[in-house]
């Protein structure tokens, strides 16, 4: 971790003439103020305020400063000429009152507390995500040129030089921020790719991807291409999720998951972890799927899960097992998609792996059969949940949740709840043009 004497040192020696303080609002969404370096002592001092009032998320009707807090151990020069000509450096903050004392409402500060909750019971969570996205290219506009003509499919090259050296870029430039990238290709619909990133703390690990959401944006927009990570853009073909791979460690770091006495060598902890996410998936759904878009994924033949089962084999599960056992056994989450706020996400699965864990709650027998092929007459006999089918399902199973609530706090609970039903409420309202294609001549 670098003191204020040594960043100091680095922002001169580097030249650095521009500093991004980078937080994010409930949505996820990444906010920045920019200053000038020769500003490094008030920002590390704590001492640079703004105005929530403008963030909707943060305060509608209150105008009290909120101080912007920089994590001195996220400080990173960026790659040159990134987000503007001059060299520039980032920190990632926190927000707090004006008083000194932590906001309740940033996601942030809430997972934090969450981490430090698990550290005193004896566990700390690692993740490794997956995480897909569409490359369109656009006009001269920069609006999208939309099309399926790209006939390449899973794991094939496209043919596009400029395509590739977008892609490539978007690698170093990753690798370049101190990014561990394990592996990235071409998934199943037009122009949708998957990159995984290695496994890193539960904290490093939300702060890479709201980092990694601002390079593939950025890298993109220079070539020419619009990245999108909603859910379901293109109507008939696959969609876009976020799998979250998770461990439970020790204070130590040994990995709890693994027994080699056990079936499927799964410890004790790791049923508990897998039942209690099944038990708990409809109420955090909503943060895991948070848009209207995000549901249009979950449906049948489109290889999301939308059953609430365990699998040691099937990818058509909602949780499933990897291969890998010893210290790299790992549980992999498949609903989320990164429309979600990655420090929310990762904050309700905390918090239900630990009320799991507490409780012991086993979960039911693994299903190894392929979900997508499945009958829905089995389905029935069989007594299979599926998730909720839309945003206002999910947040009427949201408002329920215990571990949502604990995980939240109250503040974050109700805006999130609040501003969500806004948004259904909104969207019931709209005429689309598939309703006006159906319904018009009645």
């Amino acid at each position: 971790m670098h003191n204020n004497e040594e960043i100091k040192k680095l922002i001169l020696s580097n030249g650095i003439k521009t500093i991004y303080l980078h937080f994010t609002d409930l949505s996820g969404k990444a906010k920045y103020i920019t200053l000038p370096s020769e500003q490094i002592d008030s920002i590390l001092a704590g001492d640079i305020l703004f105005d929530g009032s403008f963030i909707g998320n943060y305060r509608e009707n209150e105008t009290l400063d909120l101080k912007i807090i920089p994590d001195k151990e996220t400080f990173l020069i960026l790659p040159s000429k990134f987000l503007s000509n001059t060299k520039s450096a980032r920190f990632i903050c926190d927000i707090y009152n004006s008083n000194g004392t932590p906001f309740a409402g940033c996601p942030r500060s809430n997972l934090k507390r969450i981490k430090e909750l698990a550290i005193n019971k004896g566990y700390k969570m690692n993740v490794s995500p997956e995480v897909e996205f569409f490359l369109f290219e656009t006009d001269s506009n920069g609006e999208i040129i939309y099309t399926q003509k790209e006939n390449t499919g899973y794991y094939d090259l496209n043919p596009s030089g400029k395509y590739n050296q977008a892609m490539l870029e978007i690698l170093n430039v990753l690798q370049e921020m101190g990014f561990d990238v394990d592996a990235f290709h071409h998934e199943g619909a037009p122009f949708q790719h998957e990159i995984d990133l290695g496994d890193d703390d539960i904290l490093l690990t939300a702060d890479k991807l709201v980092t990694f959401k601002l390079v593939v944006k950025t890298i993109a927009a220079k070539y020419g291409y619009k990245a999108s990570f909603m859910p379901k853009p293109i109507y008939g073909q696959n969609g876009s999720g976020l799998h979250i791979n998770l461990s439970i460690t020790d204070i130590n770091g040994k990995n709890l998951l693994e027994d080699p006495t056990k079936n499927n060598q799964l410890s004790d902890t790791a049923q508990y972890i897998i039942g209690s996410i099944l038990k708990n998936i409809k109420g955090i759904t909503a943060i895991l799927n948070p848009t209207i878009n995000s549901y249009k994924r979950l449906v049948r033949d489109y290889e999301a899960p939308i059953y609430i089962a365990w699998s040691v084999v099937t990818r058509s599960a909602l949780i499933r097992i990897p291969a890998t056992r010893g210290e790299q056994t790992k549980i992999e989450l498949r609903s989320p998609d990164f429309a979600t706020n990655p420090y929310l996400a990762l904050a309700v699965i905390l918090q239900t792996s630990l009320d799991g864990i507490r409780n012991k709650i086993d979960p039911p027998t693994p299903i190894e059969k392929n979900l997508f092929q499945i009958s829905l007459n089995e389905i029935k006999q069989r007594k299979i949940k599926s998730l909720p089918r839309n945003l206002f399902t999910a947040l009427e199973e949201f408002e329920k949740s215990y571990v949502a609530k604990v995980a939240l706090g109250e503040y974050i609970f109700d805006k999130f709840l609040t501003n969500k039903r806004k948004e259904w409420n909104e969207y019931r309202k709209q005429v689309t043009p598939w309703e006006i294609k159906n319904y018009l001549d009645i």
